[in-house]
């Protein structure tokens, strides 16, 4: 497995052409699951784990990598199944997400493969454990599970939404009262979070799970108008999404006369340097990192005082 990240920065030739591509892993069982490769650092075998007094008991403790002190999530536990037992034959996927570096605890690490986004669909309905889900796929005729990382997180260790004080007064938006905000992510968690953030500007929000679903509704309201701007101020998106990520969706808008003028604010947990090169070739307007409501509310309020 040592090699198996090596050529990762080779990979971002497919950021920006809806393709991305998924470090398959399994849990306890067959079931497969899958994360982007952009959000992976390392993948290793479990080293000895460290046990800390309070921890959540969704963290088997923690490990010493490379001088870091990283906590070790079981993502078995973490989504309602059993415990991964054997630690020896088990690895740990280190990836980075909101800011932090964390440790997912997996039974077996499969293989690379690499997709279309618009082949990434929306998770079924219905399901115990589809609340976990972001998205779903099929690799060699069987179902691929894509977990909502940021909601394991979120319940984990919650992040504070609320906007401070200090960026509420110094944000006026009166001028832009009669807009909405657009809102699109594919994590039920981090719509939440970014409305709880963004109500402090005093604006409607409008939310969509995917870029699809965003482009298209974009559009229903640009063919009302005339202009997408009359009625929508600012459009916050996360990158990753099923069917179409906020790369090709940025791409999408700025190419398309009548929705081109709208200002595109890419808030993404992914990480990497080539992140700013995206975003100038794909024409968004600015980048943020999830998650800092107070980074977050004082760019929307920006974008919507121009």
């Amino acid at each position: 497995m040592s090699g198996i990240l090596d050529s990762v920065n080779q990979r971002t030739q497919l950021v920006g052409q809806n393709r991305l591509e998924l470090l398959l892993f399994r849990l306890n069982g067959r079931q497969r699951f899958g994360i982007n490769v952009f959000k992976v650092r390392e993948v290793l075998q479990c080293p000895p784990l460290t046990a800390m007094p309070k921890l959540n008991s969704l963290v088997r403790g923690i490990a010493h990598i490379r001088g870091q002190t990283i906590s070790v999530i079981d993502l078995s536990m973490a989504t309602g199944g059993r415990r991964i037992e054997n630690l020896e034959t088990a690895f740990i996927v280190i990836a980075e997400y909101n800011r932090s570096v964390q440790g997912f605890l997996v039974g077996a690490v499969e293989r690379i493969i690499n997709t279309n986004w618009d082949a990434i669909m929306p998770p079924p309905q219905g399901t115990g454990r589809a609340s976990y889900l972001t998205a779903v796929t099929e690799v060699d005729k069987e179902l691929v599970e894509i977990l909502d990382v940021e909601k394991i997180l979120n319940e984990i260790s919650p992040l504070k939404a609320e906007v401070s004080e200090d960026v509420i007064a110094g944000l006026d938006t009166t001028a832009q009262e009669d807009k909405i905000i657009f809102i699109a992510d594919d994590s039920s968690v981090a719509r939440s979070q970014v409305k709880k953030a963004l109500t402090a500007l005093g604006l409607k929000m409008e939310l969509a799970k995917n870029g699809l679903e965003a482009l298209n509704r974009l559009k229903e309201i640009a063919a009302e108008t005339g202009d997408v701007t009359d009625k929508v101020g600012v459009l916050v998106s996360d990158i990753e999404m099923p069917e179409m990520d906020g790369y090709t969706l940025t791409a999408e808008i700025k190419n398309t006369p009548e929705l081109q003028k709208l200002k595109v604010v890419l808030h993404t947990s992914l990480s990497g340097v080539f992140n700013q090169a995206m975003v100038q070739k794909v024409g968004a307007d600015d980048f943020i990192a999830k998650f800092h409501p107070d980074e977050l509310a004082t760019a929307v309020g920006k974008w919507l005082s121009n």
